[in-house]
């Protein structure tokens, strides 16, 4: 499980380096890695363990593509997917359009987000730790934990 806040500096070819503290996770996780949009969010791309991508894949191709939102989904999650793996030294490549697309450039944040991590153009990143929640936008399910 991946948690935690880093902040990550993207190199001139592109490439960020997978911080030490998670490269033996990702290591168990079978290395290989999946770069796709997060589709809820500009300013974020999310990054998978190959496992779990295909665990995410396979869920959403099952959607019809008879509806639009289904359709923008499966090509922003599906068609944007890029695999990668890191090289000797920690390092993953992002692909120019989706940093381009997602505002990432040199400086980002890398979040453990659980199975995945989100990693978000600083400036996005910055503007959504700034919000707060509104009482009016607590869930049920946000209600019942003893934070």
């Amino acid at each position: 499980m991946f948690q935690g806040e880093t902040a990550i500096t993207i190199d001139d070819k592109g490439r960020m380096a997978i911080p030490a503290a998670y490269r033996e996770a990702v290591s168990k996780a079978g290395k290989r890695l999946v770069v796709t949009y997060n589709p809820f969010e500009h300013g974020c791309l999310w990054i998978f363990p190959e496992a779990e991508w295909e665990r995410v894949r396979d869920r959403v191709v099952a959607l019809s593509s008879i509806r639009q939102v289904h359709r923008n989904l499966q090509m922003k999650l599906i068609g944007a997917a890029a695999h990668v793996e890191p090289d000797a030294n920690g390092r993953i490549p992002l692909q120019a359009s989706q940093r381009s697309a997602s505002g990432i450039d040199k400086r980002a944040v890398l979040l453990g987000m659980g199975e995945k991590f989100e990693l978000w153009s600083e400036q996005a990143h910055q503007a959504k730790i700034r919000q707060t929640i509104g009482e009016d936008e607590i869930t049920e399910d946000m209600a019942d934990l003893k934070l």
